[in-house]
């Protein structure tokens, strides 16, 4: 791996042929210290949205210990990486093997699940383990987050009183969790969702001992910059010391996307102009998956020694491969001058953007390079409003 100061010096002195990830590991660094010492609790990082093991490094190194976990292939990456960190497996349906390596092998305590079978399931697997921290997962609305994570995982509601007394029997400290959504948008999401864990412990009647608000703090994007995250802390801290728990009940919290999104953009350079739509080498089968299928928007910047005079237009972007599904819609905008042969820095990618990467039809090779400029969008630095900046990089 190599290093550089900037994506404006990379693209100018190197002229690379391949897209080229850069990460920052400073603005990774930043934002797990941000939760560390202001989130009023626990955060797990949440390793689907970028396993990458620099990453898990840089994260650990800024005080991050615990990780929710939700595969065996995230379990051993984790234990092998970082082999003093505690691992939470946080997947409500898991492989009965899965659960039983998970705890004998790299010495896992803490499970969650949705139904009365993955908690059958889960005594089986640890042979009835007396220290395990079982989690339930009720299930909340995602009204105000931008992707839903509202019908695949929860508990029935018809199900749940029955499911959290019978969990206390079986649990060494027992928790109730939830997922707002991916990029909640107003702190009254886990407002809303706390209420709901109020409600279900008193149905229950049953002593809580963990909290676990779980992920969906959000970054900053075009056309989606959210309140500071004070402001989720500040809610949620108040709806947690008003629910009747145990007096040493603990919070937790699962950032994925606000722990890594600022840590690695992806250089592109541009292969033709069709009109208003821009053949990129990178896209939907590479780094830019949210954007081909969910229309996520990323902010990019045109790469460019010299300034262009030019107003900003809307493009769309087609990646590399043979595919017609392989279209970014956007709208990205850029100066109206860009033209083949240019550079495009995409920001904010380190969430979810190299993790979904793929080498269909031979494309998807690219380098990684650390650059120490800073991100293109950042919540920790009071530069939010960076995702709607001037879009022309000079040097």
């Amino acid at each position: 791996m190599h290093n550089h100061h900037s994506a404006l010096g990379l693209a100018t002195t190197q002229r690379p042929v391949q897209p080229v990830t850069l990460l920052r590991p400073h603005a990774a660094h930043r934002a797990a210290r941000f939760f560390a010492e202001k989130f009023p609790g626990k955060s797990l990082y949440a390793v689907k949205a970028n396993p990458s093991p620099d990453l898990l490094r840089v994260l650990w190194d800024a005080g991050i210990t615990h990780y929710d976990v939700a595969s065996m292939g995230e379990v051993r990456l984790v234990s092998e990486t970082l082999p003093d960190a505690t691992l939470c497996f946080m997947h409500p349906v898991k492989a009965e093997e899965a659960i039983a390596e998970a705890y004998f092998v790299h010495g896992v305590k803490t499970f969650s699940l949705d139904s009365y079978d993955e908690l059958l399931k889960i005594r089986r697997a640890t042979k009835n383990a007396s220290d395990l921290n079982l989690l339930v997962r009720i299930r909340v609305s995602s009204d105000h987050s931008k992707l839903s994570l509202a019908t695949k995982f929860g508990a029935d509601p018809d199900e749940l009183t029955h499911l959290l007394f019978e969990t206390r029997q079986a649990a060494d400290a027992l928790g109730i969790c939830f997922h707002v959504g991916s990029q909640a948008m107003s702190p009254a999401a886990y407002s809303d969702a706390l209420e709901r864990v109020r409600d279900a412990i008193v149905s229950s009647a049953v002593t809580v001992d963990i909290v676990d608000v779980g992920g969906g703090f959000p970054s900053a994007y075009p056309g989606m910059e959210p309140p500071a995250l004070e402001a989720y802390f500040d809610v949620i801290h108040e709806k947690f010391e008003d629910l009747p728990i145990s007096y040493s009940a603990e919070l937790w919290c699962e950032p994925g996307r606000a722990l890594c999104a600022e840590y690695s953009s992806v250089l592109v350079r541009v292969e033709r102009r069709r009109g208003d739509a821009l053949y990129i080498n990178d896209g939907a089968y590479g780094a830019l998956f949210d954007a081909a299928h969910i229309g996520w928007r990323y902010p990019v910047k045109l790469i460019r020694a010299e300034e262009s005079a030019q107003e900003l237009a809307p493009f769309s972007f087609y990646g590399p491969t043979c595919d017609d599904l392989d279209h970014m819609a956007g709208p990205f905008m850029l100066p109206a001058d860009v033209q083949p042969g240019d550079f495009i820095e995409i920001g904010m990618l380190g969430a979810y953007g190299c993790a979904m990467r793929t080498g269909f039809n031979g494309f998807g090779v690219e380098d990684r390079v650390v650059v120490y400029d800073e991100p293109m969008a950042s919540l920790y630095t009071g530069a939010a409003e960076q995702a709607g900046a001037s879009n022309v990089v000079q040097l």
